[in-house]
């Protein structure tokens, strides 16, 4: 008999919500950027302060950050005290790089669109573009570490996998690729990577698929 879900399992569906409110800016929001290229152009152009579509990302955008963060915070509430500690703590992780990316992204946007950082504001960007970068690494690094151990939570280790993967491919991609063609490869750690990873947690949360025995 399947499990009836709790109000708990039931939030996990604003990952889902989440990750479709990024998707659709990231897809709808160059409609009020006509000179915008997304082959070559970074998503953030398209939220910089002084950007023609500022507006409509921010709409288009409105649920990502609320419904991306009461995910994860039920996601730690329904793993607490259970799995390996190197699971637990990479679940954590995650949801404190999230906040990182939400909290710091609003508060320093892009000053233009292509800046070359040189604005106290544009220079906070980057500083926090690092730390979600570092912590988005590190998260998935421990997920993987801790969801193969023992085969306890292989299937989330692999997700983790591939979000890590995808993540390296856009960074390498980025720096090698031709300019042209860097808006593509961005997209791959930005959009497919993390957002698609914390859809994946929210999935689970609403599944009841962290609902099992407690392991240290």
């Amino acid at each position: 008999m399947e499990q009836k879900k709790t109000l708990i399992n039931r939030l996990g569906l604003l990952g889902i919500v989440s990750f479709i409110s990024y998707a659709v800016a990231v897809i709808f929001a160059p409609l009020a950027y006509p000179e915008y290229d997304w082959m070559s152009q970074a998503v953030s152009d398209l939220s910089a302060a002084d950007s023609p579509s500022f507006v409509l990302w921010s709409q288009l955008s409105s649920l990502y950050g609320v419904g991306g963060i009461t995910c994860l915070m039920m996601v730690c509430v329904a793993i607490k005290d259970k799995f390996n500690r190197t699971l637990r703590v990479g679940i954590y992780l995650f949801a404190v790089m999230f906040w990182v990316s939400v909290v710091g992204f609003s508060a320093f946007p892009l000053s233009e669109g292509g800046t070359s950082g040189t604005t106290f504001q544009d220079i906070m960007h980057f500083v926090v573009t690092g730390i979600v970068v570092v912590l988005s690494i590190v998260s998935l690094s421990l997920i993987m570490t801790g969801g193969y151990y023992k085969k306890r939570f292989t299937s989330l280790a692999i997700y983790a996998t591939v979000a890590l993967a995808l993540m390296f491919i856009g960074a390498i991609g980025t720096g090698i690729a031709p300019a042209e063609y860097f808006g593509v490869f961005q997209r791959f750690s930005n959009v497919i990577s993390v957002n698609g990873f914390l859809a994946v947690l929210g999935l689970y949360l609403f599944s009841g698929k962290f609902e099992v025995t407690s392991e240290a």
